[in-house]
């Protein structure tokens, strides 16, 4: 059985043998830049697991019917989210993300200890074994479904981003995906979701709900195209303030308009053939140079008062100006 707090102990012992500032990380030899870089990940992983679970207690301590008693409300915060939010400085996405995996985790332990609890009760020679039978088979059924999902994050194989992308982008029970299609889905999700980021894995997940209910593709569709607005206006000191949610295909516009037109601020044309990228500094350099107006300047003598010359000064005057 894994044991968090040792696996904690020996991936922060392994991290603290790196050095203990940017001069000791910056001598490291790149096999051995490489290696920390995974111990750190593999510590910062246990670390996001205890922090799940801690969310989870702050937000059983702090339910809604227990009032103003709550946890989070004997701390001024509406939520546990919004207590985890101010105590940890995270964003509100990272906050509700912990308690939904903290949540998750805590249930399918919960259960899981059920399920052993009946089964021990199997092995007692009294027992009747069709009554046991039954007992046991209605603990799995309250089983979740995202079970599999908490083991792995305990486990230390899947981290909490990649679980909470699972999470949402499998979605939930409903009239035509069942928990047993979406069990089906998991197991093979699971197995792709440690050589995969939590971006990509979000993908994947939306890829198999969408498979699993293409009839209510149509319906989702037509909530993200309801649920599109944009406010724009005009704050008191002149400025202008954008306020928008997209589509997913209006969203792919947008940010690729967005794209280019802050390119030229994100240093311009790069290349990795020296001579190319001289190139470049010279088209950018010249382009930069200001033009030069091939007009004639107009003499400064026409342009100011009149004042008395002395004589002969005026055929000077005369031919300067032509």
């Amino acid at each position: 059985m894994t044991n968090l707090a040792d696996d904690l102990r020996r991936a922060a012992d392994a991290v603290a043998l790196l050095g203990s500032s940017s001069a000791d990380l910056a001598a490291l030899p790149d096999a051995e830049a490489l290696a920390g870089q995974k111990r750190i990940a593999c510590a910062r992983r246990l670390l996001d697991t205890y922090a799940a679970l801690m969310a989870a207690t702050i937000a059983e301590r702090s339910r809604p019917e227990l009032g103003h008693s709550g946890l989070a409300a004997q701390q001024g915060f509406l939520s546990p989210e919004a207590l985890i939010q101010n105590w940890t400085g995270s964003s509100t996405g990272d906050a509700y993300k912990l308690v939904a995996v903290g949540t998750m985790m805590a249930d399918t332990e919960a259960a899981d200890k059920l399920v052993e609890e009946a089964l021990s009760t199997l092995s007692t020679p009294d027992a009747g074994a069709d009554a046991d039978a039954v007992d046991v088979a209605a603990f799995v059924a309250r089983v979740p479904w995202q079970a599999p999902i908490a083991r792995a994050v305990t486990a230390g194989t899947l981290s909490v981003d990649a679980a909470e992308a699972i999470r949402a982008g499998l979605g939930q029970i409903d009239a035509a995906v069942t928990a047993e299609k979406l069990r089906v889905a998991l197991e093979t999700l699971l197995t792709e979701a440690s050589t995969l980021n939590a971006d990509e894995v979000f993908k994947r997940a939306r890829r198999m709900r969408n498979r699993l209910d293409e009839a209510g593709i149509a319906a989702r569709e037509k909530q993200a195209h309801d649920d599109r607005y944009l406010k724009v206006y005009r704050l008191s000191n002149g400025n202008v303030r954008l306020n928008g949610l997209f589509a997913p295909e209006d969203g792919k516009f947008v940010l690729s308009t967005f794209d280019s037109i802050t390119g030229p601020r994100r240093g311009g044309v790069r290349f990795v053939d020296p001579e190319r990228a001289a190139w470049a500094k010279k088209m950018q350099t010249t382009r930069a140079a200001p033009s030069r107006s091939t007009r004639t300047p107009s003499c400064s003598c026409s342009r100011s008062p009149a004042k008395p010359t002395p004589a002969g000064s005026s055929a000077d005057a005369a031919r300067r100006c032509a």
